[in-house]
């Protein structure tokens, strides 16, 4: 029988890319599987926002898993889960803690190179470390590599491509199945990218970083939407919310 990590990893083919449009808790889960996707995958922002935390581990371990089991329940998809520095000062904690995610049913986790509330990436060999930490358990672990994380596109050079690709060699051979690289919207990066990682890439989707084909076509292997589509909706509640309190009569119109 093909576990739901297997078929989760499956997914992930560089030039057609797996479509991840991320939720936040059970409800949004159920919407997005009904639409059609392939997996569900949480965004760490929209979880802890949606219970009126901020994002960086601020929403416990206890309460993301039990959001998790939640989310399990209701869809036989695979379930990835932003699982943010891994929950875990040290690699032991890592791996105990991505434990405990395997174990509450997700067949993935979104891991960040650097620890929450710093904008520092951590040294290349102790983020391969925690990474291969949180990947004993089984489950496919993308590694986020922030590389790119406030750099202006302006900004953008050959060395950066180095650093990215540098961390990916360490991430694979740690035992990562994936590498996600947000806030990169220049396809010649992406595809340069793509064409040299020993790993399937992921990119976070935004206005302006293109189709799904023209995305395929850099050799980008997974697209997300990160934190957007709960933004989106919180703010399709405000505005319809502000019309009532106005004296409108709010049809729920998009």
């Amino acid at each position: 029988m093909t576990s739901k990590v297997e078929l989760f990893r499956a997914l992930h083919v560089p030039g057609d890319p797996v479509m991840l449009f991320n939720i936040w808790d059970a409800g949004s889960a159920k919407a997005v599987a009904g639409a059609g996707a392939k997996a569900i995958a949480t965004g760490s922002y929209g979880v802890a926002e949606a219970q009126g935390f901020k994002d960086g581990e601020t929403f416990s371990i206890e309460d993301a898993l039990r959001n998790l089991e939640r989310i399990v329940s209701v869809t036989d998809l695979p379930v990835t889960l932003d699982f943010e520095s891994g929950y875990g000062d040290t690699p032991a904690g890592v791996a105990a803690s991505a434990k405990r995610a395997f174990d509450a049913g997700a067949a993935g986790i979104n891991m960040e190179d650097r620890m929450p509330g710093k904008t520092a990436l951590l040294p290349v060999a102790e983020a391969a470390e925690r990474i291969g930490a949180a990947a004993t358990c089984g489950l496919f672990v993308n590694a986020r590599c922030d590389v790119y994380r406030g750099i202006d596109p302006a900004d953008y050079s050959p060395a950066l491509i180095e650093a990215v690709l540098e961390r990916a060699e360490a991430y694979a051979s740690a035992g990562a199945g994936g590498l996600f690289v947000p806030f990169l919207g220049d396809h010649p990066t992406i595809t340069a990218i793509c064409k040299a990682s020993p790993l399937p890439v992921n990119i976070l989707w935004g206005k302006g970083r293109g189709t799904r084909a023209e995305l395929a076509a850099c050799g980008v292997a997974r697209i997300s939407y990160g934190h957007g589509p709960w933004a989106a909706t919180m703010d399709w509640l405000a505005g319809q919310a502000k019309a009532v309190f106005a004296g409108e009569v709010v049809p729920y119109a998009a």
